[in-house]
């Protein structure tokens, strides 16, 4: 799998774009503030539907215009695809899948596997749930339609409920009680299929994880990852019901696998197991998180039979000498586009480099490619 070509029109600081991108590995190098990361959101965008920071369509539209337009070329099992998006201040963005628009953002996730490394995910580790949920939703929606339906239909489900404890908390409104019972049994199906494929991924993670991260460490350290429920998956709604009059006191429902976690726990050859996120040194979360990205790759490669696209967006130079370059010798073999503000990264290491960018305000001009250090 891989990205052939990305065209632009009016989105964020490119007025015009259209880039030919390798089949193995690429360089956009600039300054801050260029439009590096806008291209990597561009791509992300036409794979998952949204940006990776969270912003709202009429934001990456450029300023003074009313509509942007996106374009992304893919080859895929010998098969191509053309991505096109339509975004539009005013109304809802449009998406055609090889010129055949789509109704659902279900139709799009899954035909790009992306896997995006940026310094904030360095933090996945040390920072709240939302973060290690959100890593969950992510990559096993794009590598299992089935669980990408019983999410979308879990919260939908999950936001009717919430509505209707909000309402008893604020005005005590009686007779909603039917009400909750359905959508109870609702977040039970569905939310005991989420968990039970949640389950099954984290085995499957540790498989890969573990090896990987030995081999990060030398064997100085052992990593784990466990699946922390907040409710059996066989007693959701038997728990929802008990805890109803809590929720409705907080006005929000405050259990199910919207409020799972993940742990990650080392264990020192010949010594005690830690909580990563917890006790873990700086050094040691980092290489957490990059055991977990180097593990989420290979973990695509292993249910769809296709390497992903791997994003790495300024991440070089949040890491020490040696972590960088266990990290480049750990994404050999697949798409890989990094950004960064000098080549200094790779000038010092034997890491073939197929293209090379400038970006300069919103300008890109390829200006070499080769061989960089050796």
């Amino acid at each position: 799998m891989f990205i052939r070509r990305i065209e632009l029109a009016d989105f964020r600081n490119y007025e015009g774009l259209n880039i030919e991108l390798h089949p193995n590995t690429n360089i956009l190098y600039g300054d801050n503030a260029q439009g590096k990361t806008n291209l990597l959101e561009a791509i992300y965008l036409c794979s998952t539907t949204r940006s990776h920071r969270g912003v709202k369509d009429r934001d990456l539209i450029r300023f003074g215009c009313n509509e942007a337009h996106l374009k992304m070329l893919l080859s895929k099992n010998d098969s191509n695809y053309r991505i096109d998006m339509h975004l539009k201040k005013s109304r809802n963005k449009g998406i055609a899948v090889n010129s055949v628009p789509i109704k659902s953002s279900a139709e799009l996730i899954g035909i790009t596997n992306i896997v995006f490394f940026a310094p904030e995910d360095l933090l996945i580790i040390k920072n709240g749930p939302v973060e290690r949920r959100r890593f969950l939703n992510m990559e096993l929606s794009q590598i299992d339609r089935v669980y990408l339906g019983n999410l979308m239909n879990y919260n939908k489900v999950l936001a009717e409920r919430n509505n209707i404890v909000r309402e008893l908390g604020e005005k005590g409104h009686s007779g909603f009680e039917g009400m909750l019972e359905v959508y109870e049994e609702q977040l039970q199906t569905y939310g005991e299929r989420i968990i039970r494929i949640r389950e099954s991924f984290v085995e499957e993670l540790n498989g890969i994880i573990e090896k990987i991260h030995e081999d990060l460490t030398e064997g100085k350290e052992e990593l784990h990852v466990s699946y922390e429920k907040s409710l059996e998956a066989d007693k959701i709604a038997e728990d929802l019901f008990m805890n109803r009059e809590r929720d409705i006191r907080n006005r929000t429902t405050s259990a199910g696998p919207h409020r799972d976690d993940l742990c990650f726990q080392l264990t020192a050859k010949g010594g005690r197991t830690i909580d990563v996120r917890r006790f873990g040194s700086q050094g040691q979360q980092r290489s957490t998180a990059i055991s977990l990205k180097l593990s989420e790759i290979e973990q695509v490669k292993r249910r769809t039979g296709e390497s992903p696209i791997l994003l790495l967006d300024d991440v070089m130079s949040e890491l020490d000498r040696g972590r960088q370059k266990q990290l480049l010798e750990g994404i050999g073999g697949i798409q890989t586009i990094i950004t960064c503000t000098g080549l200094d990264h790779f000038l010092t290491e034997d890491f073939k480099v197929d293209r090379i960018f400038s970006v300069e305000n919103g300008t890109i001009r390829q200006i070499q490619q080769g061989k960089i250090g050796g």
